[in-house]
């Protein structure tokens, strides 16, 4: 059942901490992501990552199936995790790397005293779906299979933010399928997408997006889960967290995912944020780094079951 009771619906806030908040946002000057391949290739240019950056991450090619996918691995400083979090980055499924996570997934390896995995999964429209869930997918059952021999441990969660909390959801009903999503001890999905075939509020809202187009503009039934996960069968999974801003524009599709999934028999949690637009943990705000604080405390219960 989901873990959500009236005095619970909105988390606690300080008036302070909404008011300098507020103050972030209201200098900053919201926008929409590239419009064309030409547009994707600038944005790409200028959020690159200087490989010669430093990072205490290290880069990994493993081999699944006869796939290679390039990983990040970010131990905790104790060098002796005790759980793994497979993170799957954002960026519409067309940009960003999981090197542009590295210091935020640096923090939460110390926070949880776990490995952070990053997946540098295959991007659109160079690689259309399903090309990212395969990905994804494949990551997730390496470290099922070897968890215990690389890291020394099974405890295993995962997620993601935006696309990459949509790529949490559809490689854990890929996982479930598999018949193997009883490794997993809880999933995190921040601010996804769940509808790209544009029958939800959210989903009709960024029907036009450019990304849309680029990762599944072949397909033409959008709605199969593995696109759309709002629309599969979502029983039988792992404890879920929905993280989700009050002024996100995919706020009503994840508010009806939290309502699918727990129509579906999970037991779901809600974290919902007041003036809090869409990739508001990323941003150094004092709602942004409370939200953040919170994802680590659930996600250090999970890892100690």
């Amino acid at each position: 059942m989901v873990k959500l009771g009236l005095a619970a619906l909105r988390q606690p806030v300080s008036a302070a901490d909404l008011a300098d908040t507020r103050a972030f946002y209201a200098t900053r000057v919201g926008g929409v992501g590239p419009r064309s391949a030409t547009e994707l290739a600038a944005v790409r240019a200028a959020r690159a990552v200087d490989p010669q950056a430093p990072t205490r991450a290290r880069s990994e090619i493993i081999e699944v199936d006869g796939h290679r996918i390039p990983i990040r691995i970010l131990m905790p400083d104790s060098g002796h995790p005790t759980g793994i979090h497979l993170h799957l980055h954002g960026g519409g499924f067309y940009m960003d790397s999981a090197s542009r996570h590295d210091a935020q997934n640096a923090r939460r390896a110390d926070a949880l005293d776990a490995v952070v995995i990053g997946v540098d999964y295959r991007l659109a429209p160079e690689s259309p779906w399903p090309a990212a869930p395969d990905d994804c997918a494949a990551v997730a059952s390496w470290l099922i299979e070897t968890g215990t021999e690389r890291f020394g441990t099974t405890a295993l969660t995962l997620g993601g933010m935006s696309a990459g909390a949509t790529l949490a959801m559809t490689t854990l009903l890929r996982l479930r399928d598999a018949g193997v999503v009883s490794e997993v001890d809880g999933v995190v999905l921040e601010a996804g997408s769940y509808d790209l075939s544009a029958h939800t509020p959210s989903g009709a809202t960024i029907a036009d997006e450019y990304f849309i187009e680029a990762y599944v503009g072949h397909v033409t039934d959008r709605t199969v889960a593995d696109i759309s996960p709002i629309f599969g069968d979502l029983r039988g999974l792992p404890l879920v967290l929905v993280v989700i801003g009050e002024d996100d524009v995919v706020l009503a599709d994840n508010l009806a995912m939290l309502a699918r999934l727990t129509a579906a028999g999970n037991d779901v949690d809600l974290r919902l944020y007041p003036a809090a637009p869409h990739g508001f943990t990323m941003h150094d705000t004092p709602i942004g780094r409370q939200a953040v604080d919170d994802v680590d405390t659930w996600l250090r219960a999970r890892l100690a079951r």
